[in-house]
């Protein structure tokens, strides 16, 4: 079943310990739907500038990715140069230009209204809003946001959670939304707001699923998935998008949302997150084999299997 993705496509420039890189190809629709192209049909809703050209439609179209919803719009791409110098956990932003993102006005194509799975990226409350309100069909929503949003926009941003069924954030923005700095009291709270699953992601630790109204009677309330060790992180910068596109992917492409289908996406959004700090930018996810995602799957399994 088809997502349709809103969100930046972007270039990154960054540096971390192994290096750095100039202007990848980068943003949370971008990383979210290379990852998810693995499981489903991925349609995408952004705008890009000047500089995004054939190198970079290539990469869309070699994982059969529907761009139509991009729009080409006259200036430079939204363009972020972070650093991971100091923490590897915390990227530090030295500069952000939205470029034409500073206008982005979201249009969803005809072709894109019959996607029953939607995801909102971390974009401007007020447009996750639109979107959302002009796809009234769409039988699963979920979405992110972060830290300037809940802090500067939070009333338009509660508006946003009313109408999704997930919400995929990290330990300190469940707090700030909440209040509470006790993790599972914030998440309860957040659940309260309107969505019926919360996603925590805790970077290099894994993720936590906290179920509130169930979504299709999912069991326990609480569900934790681990991250995988790894022995070298090129570039963490993707993992949180490429953790929601393999988590919403997998979830898209089962013919039933059952409990164990919400367990094991949250496993695939580790797979998908795990692959993407393996390279700088999206290089990592551009050349993945469905063998391999399977592969580390059964890895991650071993890791959470008692006997």
């Amino acid at each position: 079943m088809a997502i349709t993705v809103v969100g930046s496509v972007a270039f990154d420039t960054v540096e971390t310990p192994a290096g750095r890189r100039e202007r990848c190809l980068a943003g949370a629709a971008t990383y979210f739907s290379l990852a998810a192209s693995y499981f489903t049909q991925v349609r995408v809703i952004a705008v890009v500038g000047e500089d995004f050209g054939p190198e970079q439609q290539a990469v869309f179209d070699a994982h059969k990715i529907d761009i139509r919803g991009i729009e080409r719009a006259p200036g430079k791409s939204f363009f972020w140069q972070g650093s991971y110098l100091e923490n590897l956990n915390e990227a530090k932003t030295l500069k952000t230009d939205l470029n034409v993102f500073a206008g982005f006005e979201p249009k969803i194509p005809e072709a894109y209204r019959d996607s029953e799975f939607l995801f909102l990226a971390n974009i401007d409350p007020v447009l996750q809003r639109r979107v959302r309100e002009a796809t009234p069909n769409a039988k699963l929503v979920a979405g992110d946001t972060m830290n300037y949003w809940i802090k500067d926009h939070k009333p338009a941003l509660l508006e946003v959670l009313k109408g999704l069924d997930i919400l995929l954030i990290n330990d300190t923005e469940t707090r700030m939304i909440a209040g509470n700095s006790n993790l599972v009291q914030a998440a309860r709270a957040v659940l309260e707001l309107g969505p019926r699953m919360l996603v925590v992601k805790h970077g290099e630790y894994g993720a936590t699923a906290f179920f509130g109204k169930s979504p299709k009677n999912v069991g326990a309330t609480t569900f934790r998935a681990p991250a995988l060790p790894l022995e070298e992180i090129i570039d963490p910068t993707g993992a949180g998008d490429s953790f929601a596109g393999g988590f919403f992917g997998y979830l898209a492409s089962q013919p039933e949302l059952t409990p164990g289908a919400f367990r094991r996406a949250m496993f695939y959004g580790s797979v998908m997150g795990s692959f993407a700090v393996e390279r700088f930018g999206t290089d990592r996810l551009q050349e993945l084999s469905r063998k391999e995602i399977d592969e580390r799957f059964n890895i991650f399994r071993e890791l959470t299997h008692l006997d």
